[in-house]
């Protein structure tokens, strides 16, 4: 049995209207973080019983968080709490409407604020929209639904904006074919492939080492299509436990399982009419295998809980670095998901077989990062470049930007010598027998290696070295590792 335990806070500079439940597991190397999207509405109304009707009105959407204050002072000393929207009685006991707006838009100057009035005053209304309230709605038996209708447009306007600002980000960065950079056979070929992954909406299965830039060559699909002003969601299979990842693909409804107080939606649907990106799909267990391919199968979902059948429109491009022909054979994946996802497959390259794109990838890392942090351009020795390429780079691109990012930074002139570039990693088969050690020790060796490689992750560990998980266990009681 699984023994988690929730904690909430709230994060107000990156996700203005996002609660953070993190949920961990008794394997501390298990856990997963739920956002839980709450529009929080503060009611500062002195008549307790009209408050009452107005929270008990709006909570009935259950994505509302709704907060009664009787007095303007409560409401001042809660404003930590981050409201999206007050509702602002003009007539309190301690303070008037107007005074609670004006202090309240001193430290909050874009809060929307509705003020709720029992007079019909027409100069009374344009003044405080003047001083900068939201709107002012006159107190009567449909106050409650012209705040229900007001919470709608503001959430809508909000949502809006989130879009543009995920689109800008990702326009400005560019994701063209230009970014993936080199000029070997190997990588023309990706080109041609990619070129002709632009001209339908056909799956496209990406393999490759970690590092090869998988999510790259993603992206550089996606936002070349016709469909780059649409969403692209992403998701590392790998990442998510098996007994979560149905719900963060799917979705779920409120009251689906003990923790679930509000309805989730989906990486399926949040990418509709857009990209879906799976990657490492190689990781994901049969069980789960079998309900991805009827969603694939049906382009249709139902949430975790739920009853509503939602269709899908949803480009799928998936990635992995084992060979999943292979996983088919040995049962670990299943055939009839595998011929589905298989689509058009592009193998990257591992960098170690490009030639001189190492040499062609170094220099533009060193310009890309002399540019970024404002350091004289550098130059690389013949020394070094031969150092570089004589290196096989296990961790391809990603440890090569490394290497070279350390080595502009180490550097004590302008040119980078071979003593500025260091490899974390062995570099060869030699360099790792050059101990002479036993076969016992090399094994441990090679299983410590893994577990540093997966956060401790014995399961993942023991799966990618083919090795019972009883194995790894047994050493790390006898303290072997």
């Amino acid at each position: 049995m699984c023994v988690w335990y929730a904690s909430f806070w709230k994060n107000s500079v990156f996700w203005k209207n996002y609660y953070i439940c993190t949920i961990k597991y008794s394997n501390p190397s298990t856990f997963k973080t739920f956002h839980m999207n709450y529009f929080k509405l503060f009611i500062v109304e002195d008549d307790p019983f009209y408050g009452e009707l107005l929270k008990r009105h709006l909570l009935l959407n259950p994505d509302n968080d709704v907060f009664l204050f009787k007095d303007g002072k409560e409401c001042l000393e809660n404003l930590h709490l981050n409201p999206d929207l007050i509702s602002l009685d003009y007539r309190l006991p301690d303070l008037s409407g107007y005074e609670v707006m004006k202090k309240v838009h001193i430290d909050y100057p874009n809060l929307p604020i509705v003020i709720v009035s029992g007079q019909e005053d027409v100069k009374t209304a344009l003044d405080l929209l003047k001083e900068g309230a939201y709107d002012y709605f006159v107190k009567d038996n449909d106050t409650k639904d012209r705040l229900w209708n007001l919470i709608n447009k503001l959430r809508e306007k909000e949502k809006l904006i989130t879009e543009i600002d995920v689109l800008k980000e990702e326009v400005g960065k560019k994701y063209n074919f230009s970014n993936i950079k080199g000029n070997s056979q190997a990588i023309k070929n990706v080109f041609k492939l990619l070129d002709k992954a632009l001209k339908t909406r056909i799956t496209v299965s990406i393999t490759g080492e970690t590092g090869t830039g998988k999510e790259l060559v993603a992206k550089a699909i996606h936002y070349n299509s016709n469909r780059n002003k649409t969403p692209f969601v992403a998701i590392n299979v790998s990442a998510v436990p098996a007994e979560l990842i149905e719900s963060e693909l799917f979705g779920y409804e409120k009251g689906a399982f003990t923790g679930a107080t509000t309805r989730k939606i989906g990486k399926f649907e949040q990418a509709n009419t857009g990209t879906l990106f799976l990657d490492e799909i190689g990781e994901m267990d049969l069980n789960m295998q079998a309900k991805l391919l009827r969603v694939l199968q049906e382009k249709e979902l139902t949430r975790v809980g739920g009853n509503e059948v939602i269709s899908l429109d949803s480009r799928i491009i998936v990635s992995t670095n084992r060979n999943l022909s292979e996983e088919v054979r040995k049962g670990t994946f299943r055939e009839d998901l595998y011929y589905r996802l298989l689509g058009l497959p592009i193998e990257l390259p591992p960098l170690r077989s490009r030639g001189n794109d190492i040499i062609f990838l170094a220099k533009y890392f060193i310009d890309e990062f002399c540019k970024e942090n404002n350091i004289s351009p550098k130059k690389i020795s013949l020394e070094a470049q031969d150092k570089l390429m004589k290196y096989s780079y296990p961790g391809n691109v990603r440890e090569l930007k490394a290497v070279i990012e350390l080595a502009v930074v180490m550097t004590d002139s302008n040119e980078i010598n071979i003593d500025d570039i260091n490899f974390s990693s062995s570099d060869s088969v030699s360099n790792f027998l050059i101990d002479e050690c036993s076969l016992s020790e090399y094994n441990r060796r090679i299983i410590k290696y893994f577990l540093n490689k997966y956060d401790g992750n014995v399961v993942l560990s023991a799966k990618k070295l083919d090795i019972g998980k009883s194995t790894i266990y047994r050493m790390l009681k006898n303290k072997e590792l």
